[in-house]
């Protein structure tokens, strides 16, 4: 087959596994398409965590079982070849007797790491991997981030005025993005893992952090209070979505709570290393000013999306100055919205999707 088709289906396989986002975490997404003779037969994706894999949805949608002997699989992400929630899936392609094997780009995760395409060959399937890889790579770069780097995939939010203010003088916010951008926000909370905003502007603005105005999932919930200075009255402590305080002080857990000390020594690698062991895989910052600045200072972050209003201020709290690849711009109602790359991590790929 030539390698135009090759990408074409693979494309398929890519389109299907972005149908996951935001509900597979801490799997990977991933798309599969089986082809027989130039017609797909069957496709799937991964659509729950815990639930069955691309490959064993692609394999129940196929009429006919006996077609899938010979035919063609492509995968967005190398077949898992150890038993987790599901059995290997490399095994189910052999046991369904697939001609040819087609992937993405090979699993960084140890558990796979090249030892599912191994297993495919020792049973006599051709298998080959690289169709558009770094496209693979783009779509699953929290997932990718949690293997390589040890760490989430960290994300800030700000919205500025036309002028480069954040907020008043006296820390005051609300409202400088417009009503449709604050809904925008409310679904970017159901894509992520996590949410994460300091001690001041929990104390400040007394946010929910929950996706109210869209369907979906709540994030986990993550504040930064090293002194134990706010008080139990804020709702972030109502325990109605889960929650972690981070903080220099006493550990303590109750519902839908848990306060964890960290000693201090380097507090964000600390708290990084945590969610890191809990599986936390993407963190979306809204906020404040200081620790987005302190993240940018350190490298530490991946993806910024700043919307600039046209409010003037005059005066104010100066927003975070970010020097990122822009890769996608927009207008979300009167504001402008930039989507920008940490350079030192990322190249804007050929497919910007957010």
């Amino acid at each position: 087959m030539s390698n135009s088709q090759d990408q074409y289906y693979m494309q398929r396989a890519l389109d299907l596994a972005r149908n996951g986002f935001g509900s597979v975490s801490p799997n990977p997404m991933v798309g599969c398409v089986l082809v027989k003779e130039g017609q797909i037969i069957g496709e799937g994706w991964h659509k729950q965590y815990g639930g069955p894999h691309a490959e064993v949805n692609a394999v129940d949608s196929v009429e006919d079982p006996t077609q899938i002997e010979g035919c063609t699989a492509y995968v967005s992400l190398e077949p898992c070849s150890h038993h987790g929630k599901t059995p290997p899936c490399a095994d189910l392609l052999i046991r369904h007797k697939v001609g040819r094997v087609v992937i993405c780009h090979v699993d960084t995760n140890p558990l796979v790491g090249g030892k599912g395409i191994e297993k495919l060959v020792a049973a006599g399937i051709k298998a080959e991997a690289g169709v558009l890889a770094e496209e693979g790579r783009w779509i699953n770069r929290r997932f990718l981030s949690h293997m390589e780097r040890k760490r989430p995939y960290i994300l800030f939010k700000w919205a500025q005025t036309s002028d480069g203010f954040i907020a008043r003088s006296n820390y005051d916010s609300r409202w400088i993005s417009g009503a449709l951008s604050r809904k925008l926000v409310h679904k970017w909370r159901t894509e992520e893992d996590s949410i994460l905003v300091g001690r001041h502007t929990a104390q400040q603005d007394n946010p929910q952090l929950t996706a109210r105005n869209w369907p979906g999932k709540n994030p986990l919930r993550i504040v930064i209070d090293r002194h134990g200075r706010l008080p139990e009255t804020l709702h972030l402590f109502d325990g109605s979505v889960p929650t972690l305080k981070y903080t220099l002080g006493p550990s303590r857990s109750e519902h839908n709570l848990e306060t964890i000390t960290l000693p201090g020594e380097d507090f964000w690698q600390e708290m990084l290393a945590d969610l890191h062991e809990r599986k936390v895989q993407s963190i979306f910052i809204e906020g404040g000013t200081t620790i987005i600045a302190d993240l940018l200072r350190r490298g530490l972050w991946d993806e910024a999306r700043v919307f600039t209003a046209p409010t003037r201020f005059g005066e104010g709290i100066a927003a975070p100055a970010v020097k990122g690849l822009t890769y996608r711009q927009e207008q979300v109602g009167d504001d402008r919205l930039d989507y920008l790359l940490n350079p030192d991590h990322y190249t804007i790929p050929d497919n910007r999707i957010p």
